[in-house]
């Protein structure tokens, strides 16, 4: 397996996982157990953006959300991508439809996926960042990108989980 297999196979667990909630009503999607800012919308909607916005500053690509905004109706605060948002903000993330969120990280896991596949080993330690220490190369971005991705629909399997 080389490293384009590993990071599409990664591609595809934040999926699976989230595939496998429970079907949620609109207020169980929108709860934000005991008083925790972040709702089972919010977790998802947040890496699907994650991903889209991130993968966008890699491939040149346009946004996902572009075609998904509409449908999503949150206004200007769906531009965003949630980082930083205050427990104000991410109670603005408003999201009724389940497989709504799953269709956006459908398809920005998808688009991750076919990216990955074009690289080559090479282009995977093209440095991207250097504003860290060491420098971020590509391969470490998408890492990191799949990373936040599968802790935040972990975070959502488990707080779907205390509701049943």
């Amino acid at each position: 397996m080389d490293s384009k297999e590993i990071l599409i196979r990664l591609a595809s667990l934040p999926l699976s996982a989230a595939q496998n909630l429970p079907a949620l009503s609109a207020e169980q999607l929108n709860a934000h157990p005991a008083g925790h800012p972040n709702s089972i919308a919010w977790l998802l909607w947040h890496s699907a953006r994650e991903i889209d916005v991130q993968l966008a500053q890699l491939n040149g690509q346009h946004q996902l959300w572009e075609e998904f905004s509409e449908r999503f109706d949150l206004g200007e605060i769906g531009m965003d991508l949630g980082y930083g948002h205050s427990a104000e903000q991410a109670h603005l993330i408003i999201v009724d439809d389940q497989q709504l969120l799953l269709d956006y990280l459908e398809a920005t896991l998808s688009a991750l996926s076919t990216y990955a596949g074009t690289l080559s080993e090479a282009e995977l330690d093209d440095i991207v960042d250097r504003s860290w220490e060491p420098p971020v190369t590509r391969g470490v971005r998408l890492i990191s990108i799949l990373d936040d991705a599968i802790q935040h629909v972990g975070q959502a399997a488990y707080a779907a989980g205390t509701l049943a």
